[in-house]
């Protein structure tokens, strides 16, 4: 086959959520089938680490699509002229994103829908972008791909496709993350709290991360108990964060709380595994890698009880209601206290994360390649 693909998320040094999704499932798949042409599409200059293999042909489209009007430009007529001139099979869009232009069979996969749910989350501009294009997008794909059963269910009730054109394929993780031993656990404790335990989100900061009343229920945690337990906060600023500003300056035990803006991938998976525990209270995930993420290094996990996050943790994370300051507050002082629970999350989480692999992920969306391409 030859494969076009998006892979305008793939920026050396600045990966995140869409662009490791990019990366982990293309790696896999350009590497098991040699005998497949790949086309990229980037959006600007590439990263040659970006070209996994010899049979990854890389296309530079302008303009760089970094903003509502550029995203249309990109996609409806730099997409549709590249896609014309390659000539490939299937085109794969990674990103929930696709051309509606376009001729060629097209897999796409959907992240979520919080912009459709929540638009008040979403920053103005994009937001009517969304609103308007993302159900076109969903309903021009020959075939869908969901990375959770939540958000299949929220396309087929919010888009009304077919069933038969949407799979639900799961993320997985990535292999850097992994258990520490107690001296490595130490160390970093000592790098970032003091030499301190602590909760650790990680993630971008924006409103329905629900960080405000993360930050508010760790305060309350700190009155109640005096625990020596710092808050650790790894990810961006987005949009919106002023709740978050706020939150921090009201906190009674705000010298306990750290924001670390973005890290790296070698600290982000120290971090993880040194936590005392993952905390993710956010209104509405798609699918909440991070969840596995601290699966995968051996670590207990705070989560919401509703939308993906309640999915991927199974029985295997210890559940709140994300709206309830003193519920995020009630779990954090059982994970902290109760070390036979946090033990007991663990041997779950070790069960829980077999679901998610990206070689299944990478196996299972090749094959929807093939059907679509196929017709």
């Amino acid at each position: 086959m030859r494969i076009a693909v998006n892979t305008r998320f793939l920026l050396a040094g600045r990966l995140e959520g869409l662009g490791w999704y990019t990366h982990e499932v293309m790696r896999r798949m350009v590497a098991a089938h040699p005998e497949d042409e790949f086309i990229f599409f980037f959006d600007r200059p590439y990263a040659p680490e970006f070209l996994y293999a010899p049979n990854v042909l890389p296309a530079v489209l302008f303009p760089p699509a970094r903003h509502p009007f550029l995203w249309w430009v990109w996609f409806e007529w730099a997409v549709p002229r590249a896609l014309k001139h390659y000539r490939p099979d299937v085109f794969f869009s990674p990103d929930s994103y696709l051309s509606l232009r376009a001729k060629t069979p097209t897999l796409l996969t959907v992240h979520d829908l919080i912009p459709l749910q929540e638009p008040h989350s979403v920053p103005w501009l994009p937001r009517h972008y969304y609103r308007h294009f993302l159900p076109r997008f969903i309903q021009r794909a020959d075939r869908i791909v969901a990375v959770s059963e939540y958000v299949r269910q929220s396309i087929l009730q919010r888009v009304g496709v077919p069933a038969e054109r949407i799979s639900t394929v799961y993320n997985g993780y990535r292999s850097a993350f992994k258990p520490l031993s107690a001296a490595e656990c130490a160390a970093v404790r000592d790098a970032y709290a003091d030499g301190q335990a602590y909760f650790l989100y990680t993630g971008a900061i924006h409103p329905r991360k629900n960080v405000s009343r993360l930050i508010a229920a760790f305060d309350a945690f700190k009155a109640q108990t005096g625990a020596p337990v710092r808050l650790l906060v790894a990810g961006r600023m987005a949009w919106l964060s002023e709740p978050v500003r706020e939150a921090l300056h009201k906190a009674q035990f705000s010298s306990d709380i750290r924001l670390l803006g973005y890290v790296s991938e070698a600290e982000l998976t120290r971090l993880c595994a040194a936590a005392l525990a993952l905390v993710n209270v956010s209104l509405n995930e798609g699918f909440g890698l991070p969840v596995v993420e601290a699966f995968a290094c051996d670590v207990p996990v705070l989560c919401s009880d509703r939308t993906a996050l309640a999915e991927v943790a199974g029985e295997a994370a210890f559940l709140v209601n994300p709206e309830s300051v003193s519920e995020i507050a009630a779990g954090l002082l059982a994970l902290y206290r109760d070390a036979a629970l946090r033990e007991a999350l663990v041997s779950k989480g070790r069960l829980q994360r077999q679901k998610f692999r990206w070689d299944a992920a990478a196996q299972q969306l090749y094959r929807l390649l093939q059907e679509t391409a196929g017709g």
